[in-house]
């Protein structure tokens, strides 16, 4: 893989446009936090793969337990609005030799693994318990 600076890798993310810097730093913690949830603890000579479905579930989980009922929000404000949008940035730091990829690995495999509809309305503000009389 190839050795960039992060000031380089920075400076490339801008120009692209798509996507903050900031999703990519996300989206490489996402990749540890899902690959230790897949793999365990285990730390070998080997990179621990992971599938773009089981990475898109993990940066799920992650951005709910890190933002919960802002989750939606802060993806977005990156230009995150699809698990497709996770690929995207994959295969952008693939091409750049940042992350390696396996013979059966294809950005089809991020198309629609849920529905951010689906995947963050759960968390919105309950306001059912709140006492209107304070």
């Amino acid at each position: 893989m190839a050795v960039i600076s992060l000031q380089s890798l920075e400076d490339t993310v801008r120009a692209d446009g798509r996507y903050r810097p900031e999703a990519f730093a996300f989206l490489l913690r996402g990749l540890e936090f899902t690959s230790a949830a897949v793999h365990g603890g285990r730390r070998g000579e080997r990179p621990r793969h992971v599938h773009g479905r089981e990475l898109c579930e993990g940066l799920r989980d992650l951005a709910r337990g890190t933002w919960g009922p802002l989750a939606r929000l802060v993806l977005e404000r990156w230009g995150i609005r699809r698990t497709r949008d996770f690929g995207e940035m994959v295969y952008f730091l693939i091409g750049l030799g940042l992350l390696g990829k396996q013979d059966d690995d294809r950005i089809e495999d991020f198309d629609d693994v849920y529905s951010f509809d689906e995947a963050f309305a759960r968390y919105g503000i309950p306001v059912d318990n709140l006492d209107s009389s304070d």
